[in-house]
Formats: C-alpha cells, sequence, structure tokens
C-alpha cells in the first residue's frame, strides 16, 4: 500500500484528525514551495533513477536543513528499496522517499509525542530556550490546550531576569484564563518555582507550567539556575520536572541544532517544541533534531491561532512536505 492510500485510510471518517492533516499541509506550505517543488522538478527530469537522481536528490535534502546524518542514512535507504523493488524509473518514487522518512524518525520509538502527565497528583513542565524563540506563546498555547483537554493548569513566571517576560506570560494566562504565580523582576527564580509548586498543590492543580530565562551566553550560570529549580521541584514533587520541553525557532534552521545541543548539554531536555514551522522553508529541521540529538519533537507551531500548536505526527508532517507530489503520483485529488 502506498504512503498515500496508508493516510487516506488512517483519516478517512476522522474530521478532527483531517483538521490536523490540514494544519500541517498549510503549515509546511513554504516549505513543500521551496522543497517539493523541485523534488517534482527533479522526477520530470530523471525518468530514471539513477546516481545522477540520487545526487540531485541529495543536495535538495541538505538545502531543506534535513541534516547530514539524516540525508546519508534516506539515501542508503533508498537505493536499497529502489534496488530490492526493482525500480527502473521515478514513478512512486516520492512515495517510497516519504515512507523511508517515517521509518527513520520512528526508528526503535513509541509514543514519542505524548506527553507524560501524571495520572494523579501534580505534573510539572518545564520550559527552557533562548528569549525570541516563541517560548511563552508556547507555554500559553499548551496551557490552553491542556485545559480544552478539561485539566486544571497553572503557570509560574520564572523567567525574572528578561525585562517584560512576567508582564507576557501574565497576558497570555488572562487571555487562556489560568493563573500566573509570580514575584517581582530579578527574583530568585527558584523561590518562583517553590511559591508555585506550593499554590498548585494545595488548590489540585494537574498541571504547572513553568518559564525560565532564556540566556545562553553563559551556560554554567544556565545549568547553576536549571539545577536548582530542579532540586526545588523535585523535593516538592517526587520525580519532577515530569517533562522539560524545548523551545525552539523553526526559522533559525541549523543555529537550532546548535541551541538544542547546548541545552540538551545543560539540562535533560525530554522534548521540542518547534515554534514558526509555518514560517520557514526549511521545515526538514524536526527531522535533523530528532536524527542527531535523539529528542523527540513533541509540539510544532504551524500558525498563529490558539490552537496551532499540533502535537508532532510524523506521517502527518512528511504527508504535509510531499502533498502536491504524492497526490500527482496517484492520480487523483485527496482533500482534506
Amino acid at each position: 500500500m502506498s504512503f498515500l492510500k496508508k493516510m487516506k485510510e488512517k483519516l478517512t471518517g476522522t474530521s478532527e484528525s483531517e483538521t490536523v492533516s490540514k494544519k500541517f499541509k498549510d503549515g509546511l506550505s513554504k516549505t513543500r514551495t521551496q522543497f517539493t517543488s523541485k523534488v517534482n522538478d527533479l522526477v520530470a527530469k530523471y525518468r530514471k533513477v539513477d546516481e545522477d537522481f540520487f545526487e540531485e536528490l541529495e543536495d535538495l535534502l541538505l538545502q531543506a536543513d534535513v541534516g547530514v546524518e539524516t540525508v546519508m542514512e534516506l539515501m542508503d535507504s533508498l537505493r536499497f528499496e529502489v534496488q530490492r523493488k526493482n525500480m527502473k524509473d521515478t514513478a512512486g518514487i516520492q512515495s517510497v522517499i516519504s515512507e523511508k522518512l517515517v521509518e527513520i524518525y520512528e526508528t526503535g520509538e513509541e509514543e514519542l509525542n505524548e506527553l507524560l502527565i501524571q495520572d494523579n497528583g501534580l505534573t510539572v513542565i518545564l520550559f527552557v530556550g533562548v528569549n525570541g524563540v516563541g517560548k511563552t506563546t508556547s507555554i500559553g498555547k499548551l496551557a490552553h490546550r491542556l485545559k480544552q483537554q478539561g485539566k486544571t493548569v497553572m503557570l509560574a513566571a520564572g523567567d525574572t531576569f528578561r525585562a517584560g517576560a512576567i508582564e507576557q506570560l501574565q497576558v497570555w494566562g488572562d487571555r487562556v484564563g489560568v493563573e500566573v504565580i509570580k514575584q517581582s523582576e530579578g527574583s530568585d527564580p527558584a523561590a518562583v518555582m517553590y511559591d508555585a509548586v506550593r499554590s498548585a498543590k494545595s488548590r489540585g492543580v494537574n498541571v504547572l507550567i513553568c518559564d525560565t530565562a532564556g540566556r545562553l551566553q553563559n551556560k554554567v550560570n544556565l545549568m547553576k539556575e536549571l539545577q536548582k529549580i530542579h532540586k526545588v521541584l523535585e523535593r516538592e514533587v517526587p520525580g519532577a520536572p515530569h517533562e522539560v520541553l524545548l523551545a525552539l525557532d523553526a526559522t533559525t534552521g541549523q543555529n537550532a541544532m546548535i541551541q538544542a545541543q547546548a541545552f540538551k548539554e545543560a539540562t535533560n531536555v525530554t522534548g521540542i517544541v518547534l515554534t514558526k514551522l509555518d514560517g520557514t522553508a526549511k521545515g526538514g529541521i524536526v527531522l535533523a533534531i530528532r536524527n542527531k540529538l535523539h529528542i523527540p519533537v513533541k509540539f510544532v507551531g504551524l500558525g498563529e491561532q490558539m490552537d496551532d500548536l499540533q502535537p508532532f505526527d510524523t506521517e502527518k508532517y512528511v504527508y504535509g512536505l510531499f502533498a502536491e507530489g504524492l497526490e500527482q503520483e496517484e492520480g487523483n485529488d485527496f482533500k482534506n
């Protein structure tokens, strides 16, 4: 069964899934315009799958910021599959590429995107990331998402160093309708976390989402600060933080990889929130992060609306990259 047929089967009769697939398709339009149109041109140019075709495809993938390691793995896998299926021409090649990308992302992993929400007691989610990547916006949208699921949510304004950060989080708290625990600018972030955890526990809140300062210039200070926060959270809630989510700006491409590496060294990052995926033509960074750093992308930002922060879905993401090409291969319209 082709990749597109699998997607059709997966989406049949599920309006919510169709809506999410459309969000991925719309959100990845810039990458698709730049990347997939070139793949279409490549398929039209090369009627035969030969080494010249593979070399040009490799260049296109690298331009989309898929990452060298991921591209090498994909090319090896594609060569093997083409040989195994005895494919002589490029008909159906985009479906094979799509399937292999999904396989590479999901290898050895299950339920990559699931948040570790505790069945009983308080779940603590710590957000980290440099300033300007959309961290506070992502916190607000995640709070909204969790509230929609029937959970009670509280926010902790732990970014006490950046001017306006506390007020910015409060704006989101008011917008979503959740309480924000805060102190004055310049306060000790660990003290804010202590107050927030005690408040959340006393009020029976389900999820506490904690903002932190986005300073990366001095990694030693960042590490010490995060360790102090971890210590306070762990002491008050055994096992906390249950998630450490790193917000990265997709539009920065390989620079996001450098940030991810630095934060991975500073703290135990459990997942990535990749913001502004709709604003970049280099959406392949999702694959590079997963394959190089072995950190799952748990959420992606696909637009400005409140519900445009979506759990990452590998198949819908790959479909969003290759939609038109896959539909062209199948010779029909797959509307969602």
